[in-house]
């Protein structure tokens, strides 16, 4: 289920996505969590920038804190795999009528991004993971990844979504065996959903696919 309430992160300082993951590198972790989420979301006034109530904002930052965490924990097995998708949401393209020229394959099911906006963030991170080695996916909901997972297969996993969604995703790639990796949105909603092309682009460039050489711009 996706999170009952909109957020917009993409105006936070960096600094706090650097605290994060500076967290999510603490031993015992667990037990301290809540104290940390706390002090993260005053310090960067979380609850006064998004508007959200103070049970939320804690949270969004919590469920953040968790990802970190599981991509840290995640990733020797990622570096281990050969065969790797990207999951994009659809809701990130520039624009969500005719005049994005994605073409939706109900038999994969996904959309295939057709580069038709040179600013669209689907475009720009769908030429970045191919340009890896990647198979790149633009779904319509998560409801979908099963259906690839299980048409098309796959060793390793980069998500791009709800925090929340993102969790459960975790969750459902540790029950087929398979590595993941996961970059959170920014900014969720039914459209013009953000996330950092630059977190993603970090992320592919730090598992390059064995015997094939990664170019950095």
């Amino acid at each position: 289920m996706p999170y009952r309430f909109s957020f917009d992160l993409s105006s936070i300082s960096k600094a706090f996505f650097r605290d994060l993951a500076n967290v999510a590198k603490e031993k015992d972790l667990h037990r301290k969590l809540g104290s940390k989420a706390r002090y993260l979301a005053e310090k960067f006034k979380i609850q006064q920038i998004t508007g959200l109530e103070v049970t939320d904002a804690l949270m969004l930052v919590e469920d953040l804190v968790d990802i970190y965490v599981k991509n840290i924990s995640g990733t020797q097995r990622f570096l281990k795999t050969q065969k790797r998708a990207l999951f994009l949401p659809h809701c990130a393209r520039k624009f969500m009528d005719c005049k994005c020229k994605a073409q939706f394959k109900p038999e994969i099911p996904s959309y295939k991004c057709q580069h038709c906006s040179k600013d669209c963030i689907v475009n720009r991170a769908t030429k970045l993971a191919e340009k890896n080695g990647y198979e790149v996916y633009v779904v319509a909901g998560s409801s979908c990844i099963p259906q690839i997972i299980k048409k098309n297969g796959c060793e390793g996993v980069i998500g791009v979504a709800c925090s929340d969604e993102l969790k459960m995703g975790a969750d459902y790639l540790g029950r087929l065996g398979l590595a993941g990796q996961a970059v959170p949105l920014t900014k969720n909603g039914c459209a013009n959903t953000k996330f950092s092309l630059r977190t993603l682009k970090n992320l592919i460039e730090a598992f390059p696919i064995r015997g094939r050489k990664v170019t950095v711009n």
